[in-house]
């Protein structure tokens, strides 16, 4: 399929919740094979600034530039900076900022991205073209840290299993494909019939990690927040239950109204800075699953700004750090 005919997993609904409307500017955060971009631009006189750390991605989207006439934007540059970013192109604001969250279909099946088990190939994992690649974390990370990524960024319950025989493996022979790295996972993670791949959650764990996709959310989140206007649109798409659990957090933490009880002190609180359009996350429906298997974990979140400041940052991260478990023990 060409990047022409590429549609997004739930890509009318999300388009539906952005509304763009003729002569507004909006930031497609996750430009990808540009499905989002192409459906913004088809309501008249709109801008877009398209952001993707894959130079791939960008490079691809040429052909939509020269056809948008001036309309569209690409930067090749991680979404957490979208603030920045936006700021770059003379920016104060934006009406709009869609988000498709984590690794795209065009990288998975492209074997020498690493990806995916499916197709043996280098393991990388990198979704830009910089820093520590999969097979730089296996072969480094101590034991305890592998186990700690693998349980807390793959959601893997026999994580320390996985570590052991990881460690083990590679004082044989350098861990360097993905096919063996599933080979490892798969004798020592059972997987019964119809269950997903038993190395799904190692290699999920290992690539949030090395593209720091937790931490890169969660900035990319209040930066759309810094740039919205009020009445302006944030939609997150998001494929795994540890994207939306953050997407859920700070949009609930940014439309909460009031606090404290009538048996505590009122509490000290930001005003509202979005008002929730979904009070539930939408989910595909059977026809666009039956088409596209990956929309089946797909949830979608939208709120609108409100005229209130940008809350204060959060917290300091709690996910585990790349340079850290680089370090290895």
């Amino acid at each position: 399929m060409t990047s022409a005919a590429h549609i997004p997993v739930l890509g009318r609904e999300a388009v539906d919740h952005l509304a763009p409307r003729a002569g507004g500017v909006y930031v497609d955060a996750t430009f990808g094979a540009g499905g989002y971009s192409r459906a913004i631009l088809d309501i008249p006189g709109t801008r877009v600034i398209g952001i993707d750390r894959d130079r791939t991605a960008i490079a691809g989207g040429f052909d939509l530039v020269d056809r948008s006439e001036g309309r569209l934007t690409l930067v090749e540059d991680r979404f957490s900076n979208l603030a920045e970013i936006c700021a770059a192109q003379g920016l104060d604001e934006v009406d709009g900022v869609v988000m498709d969250v984590g690794v795209s279909s065009m990288q998975l099946d492209q074997a020498g991205r690493g990806f995916s088990f499916r197709l043996d190939g280098p393991l990388d994992m990198r979704m830009g073209q910089s820093g520590p690649t999969a097979a730089d974390v296996v072969a480094t990370a101590s034991e305890g840290d592998l186990a700690d990524v693998i349980y807390l960024l793959g959601e893997e319950r026999h994580s320390r299993k996985v570590a052991r025989a990881i460690v083990a493996a590679r004082k044989d022979a350098p861990i360097t494909t993905t096919r063996a790295l599933a080979d490892i996972v798969a004798r020592v993670v059972r997987a019964k019939p119809n269950e997903i791949h038993p190395a799904t959650r190692t290699f999920q764990a290992l690539r949030i990690l090395v593209n720091e996709e937790l931490d890169e959310l969660e900035s990319a989140l209040a930066g759309a927040e810094r740039m919205l206007r009020p009445g302006g649109r944030l939609v997150v798409v998001s494929f795994h239950s540890l994207e939306d659990r953050i997407v859920k957090n700070f949009l609930n933490a940014r439309a909460k109204t009031g606090g404290g009880s009538r048996h505590l002190p009122e509490v000290a609180q930001a005003a509202p800075s979005f008002q929730l359009l979904t009070r539930r996350p939408v989910i595909a429906g059977e026809e666009e699953v039956a088409h596209n298997p990956r929309a089946r974990s797909a949830k979608l979140r939208a709120a609108e700004r409100i005229a209130a400041s940008a809350h204060a940052g959060g917290e300091e991260s709690s996910w585990p750090g790349l340079s850290d478990v680089m370090r290895g023990g």
